[in-house]
């Protein structure tokens, strides 16, 4: 199985229950799986994303200067010949974080056209209802409805964005309620897991609706679905 086909498997899941289940599988710990509540789904009801990782540093909002867009563009020829999909990891790093406007739907439309599928900035966007059309997905900390000059800084460095180091190839799963990011050494097991972890969570909520069931032996009837299911 090829990697780009095992990226497109895990589309068939949502975030929680992928960390859910690479929690069993990986080591890593959990903080250093998630970005925080800040960086927010603004493309809902479009179905997950999932990519690996190019990563740049913008500053679109400190007042003064000009465009300074030649390392985009170098970017977008590096990101033309990668086989898998490629989602952007856009460090914000002007010096008025809350006017921060990293992109429109002109530059999703020229992300789409080299084989970017989304973004994910601490800095916000415009254009966003545009994005559904290119298509294109979204994950930042808001709209703004206009920048400063954009000047980019960086490109094909690690970044921090939502509380989490991202590196350049790093696997990144987003879906409506967040953004997460996959290990590689658990991503050939992963699809299978999450289908058996899918299988235990709705058997599972049976048991927690049941109000028949005593609430103390709800846990040890949990822990034996934890054991049918291999994750025990």
């Amino acid at each position: 199985m090829t990697f780009a086909t095992q990226l497109q498997q895990l589309l068939e899941f949502d975030g929680a229950l992928l960390a859910n289940t690479i929690g069993y599988l990986d080591p890593t710990p959990a903080a250093e799986l998630y970005m925080g509540g800040d960086i927010l789904c603004q493309t809902p009801g479009t179905g997950p994303m999932v990519g690996v990782a190019v990563t740049c540093e913008i500053d679109s909002s400190t007042p003064g200067g000009s465009n300074e867009m030649d390392l985009y563009y170098d970017q977008l020829e590096q990101i033309y010949p990668i086989a898998e999909p490629v989602v952007w990891v856009v460090k914000a790093v002007g010096s008025r974080p809350e006017h921060e406007c990293i992109m429109g739907d002109g530059m999703a439309k020229s992300l789409q056209a080299a084989g970017c599928v989304g973004i994910v900035t601490n800095g916000g966007l415009r254009d966003v209802p545009s994005y559904s059309a290119v298509p294109f997905k979204a994950f930042a900390r808001g709209r703004v409805i206009h920048h400063a000059a954009l000047r980019v800084r960086r490109i094909n460095e690690p970044v921090e964005v939502g509380g989490l180091t991202i590196r350049p190839g790093d696997i990144i799963h987003g879906s409506d309620e967040g953004v997460v990011r996959v290990p590689r050494a658990c991503l050939a097991q992963l699809p299978e897991r999450a289908a058996q972890m899918r299988a235990f969570e709705y058997e599972a909520h049976f048991i927690f609706r049941d109000p028949a069931i005593p609430l103390r032996s709800k846990g040890g009837l949990v822990k034996k679905l934890l054991e049918k299911y291999g994750f025990a």
